[in-house]
C-alpha cells in the first residue's frame, strides 16, 4: 500500500461522462442516469483498502442522510481485480450488500473513468454541482484509520449542504489521502509523472 494523496483536479471541471455497469443491479450507469439532481458525488473506492474501511459505515451512511435531498451519489471501484481479486466485482457486491448502499457502486475494468476523473486513491471523493461542475474534491473529514479522529464526514458533508443551498465553498480543500488505485501493469495514469 502506497499512501496516496487525491490531484486535486481544477474546480469547476465538467464531470467526465462514463458508462459503467453498477455490481448490484447490472444495469449501465452514466452521468444521464443522474439528470435532474441538484448535485452529484462520485467516489472512487474498493473492497480491501484499509482507509475505506474505515469510512465505509459513513460512506453508507451518507447516501441514507442524503437520500431524499437532490444529492446523487454513485461509487466507483477501479482496482485491478487480477492482482486484488478481493476488489472485483463479486466482492463489491457483497460490499454493497453488506453494507447496503441505496446507491450505484460500479466496476470500471478499464480504469478509464478513474483516469477520466484522475483519481489517485481510496476513497477519493469528486462533488459536482446541478451543472456538473466540480465544487468540491477533497477528504471526507480529518479522520485516518490510525490517528483515533471519529469519523464524521464533516468535511464533505459541508461541500454538499453548500452545494445542495447553492453557497459557494471554502477554496482550500484538503485532498483525500488512501491506498493508491491498483492500476493494471502498464495503465499507469500520466498524471503520475
Amino acid at each position: 500500500m502506497a499512501l496516496t494523496a487525491s490531484t486535486m483536479l481544477p474546480l469547476g471541471t465538467q464531470a467526465p461522462d462514463f458508462e459503467l455497469p453498477d455490481v448490484r443491479s447490472g444495469e449501465t450507469i452514466s452521468l444521464s442516469s443522474f439528470t435532474g439532481k441538484k448535485a452529484l458525488l462520485v467516489m472512487f473506492i474498493c473492497q480491501h483498502c484499509p482507509f475505506v474501511k474505515h469510512v465505509k459505515q459513513e460512506l453508507a451512511q451518507l447516501g441514507k442522510d442524503y437520500l431524499n435531498t437532490g444529492l446523487a451519489i454513485v461509487a466507483i471501484s477501479a482496482n485491478d481485480a487480477t492482482n486484488y481479486p478481493n476488489d472485483a466485482p463479486e466482492s463489491l457486491k457483497a460490499m454493497a450488500v453488506e453494507l447496503d448502499f441505496n446507491f450505484p457502486f460500479c466496476y470500471d475494468e478499464s480504469q478509464e473513468t478513474a483516469k477520466a476523473y484522475t483519481a489517485a486513491c481510496t476513497p477519493d471523493f469528486f462533488l459536482f454541482d446541478a451543472d456538473r461542475r466540480l465544487a468540491y474534491r477533497g477528504q471526507l473529514d480529518d479522520s485516518r484509520p490510525s490517528n483515533g479522529k471519529p469519523v464524521t464526514g464533516s468535511d464533505l458533508r459541508a461541500a454538499v449542504e453548500a452545494v445542495l443551498a447553492k453557497r459557494s465553498l471554502l477554496s482550500e480543500q484538503k485532498p483525500s489521502v488512501g491506498c493508491n488505485l491498483k492500476w493494471k501493469p502498464g495503465n499507469e495514469p500520466s498524471y503520475f509523472g
